[in-house]
């Protein structure tokens, strides 16, 4: 294929872990993600990942092959803010605004989190990421660690409100 265009949100697996898995299969592919999710968490972990893009689904159609004609030409594209906001974690400028919390975990902790929100035992989460369950625990450790929450309980209900509130947004 001359691109792949993805999403983040697939049945069964991650699009982080996707797009990792595919980049290191073919590392040359152009790959660019088209989703609902909030880019701010999610575009500078694809492009980690090995996309070269990064664009909104309501960014419109023009937008859309704008992007994939830049992707194909061999440049790399995230929206105006996304990129100011990169060059200041670059630059070691503090990002303007508040930042998420949830920025600070690993790309794995992130995926635990998100699985935990969506109601996910450990032993689910273990299965879904091909992980044991104490990796698994592990991850929730630090995730508690990193979003100073002082239990499981508490941790359960931050995931939760966190899904909740990205899923409202996506409206």
């Amino acid at each position: 294929p001359d691109l792949m265009l993805t999403d983040m949100t697939m049945p069964g697996r991650s699009g982080i872990e996707f797009l990792k898995d595919v980049h290191a299969l073919a590392p040359e592919l152009p790959m660019l993600v088209l989703s609902m999710h909030d880019e701010m968490l999610y575009a500078e972990r694809a492009l980690r990942a090995g996309a070269r893009g990064y664009l909104m689904k309501d960014a419109g159609s023009a937008k859309v092959l704008e992007v994939i004609r830049l992707v194909l030409s061999g440049q790399s594209y995230v929206s105006p803010q996304m990129s100011a906001r990169l060059l200041d974690a670059m630059t070691g400028r503090r990002p303007r605004g508040s930042t998420s919390p949830i920025e600070k975990l690993s790309d794995r902790e992130f995926e635990v989190f998100r699985l935990i929100g969506n109601g996910q035992s450990t032993k689910e989460i273990a299965r879904a990421l091909h992980l044991s369950p104490k990796t698994v625990d592990v991850h929730r450790g630090h995730i508690k660690e990193k979003l100073q929450l002082k239990d499981a309980t508490s941790l359960i209900h931050h995931a939760v409100r966190w899904v909740e509130t990205q899923a409202t947004q996506s409206w």
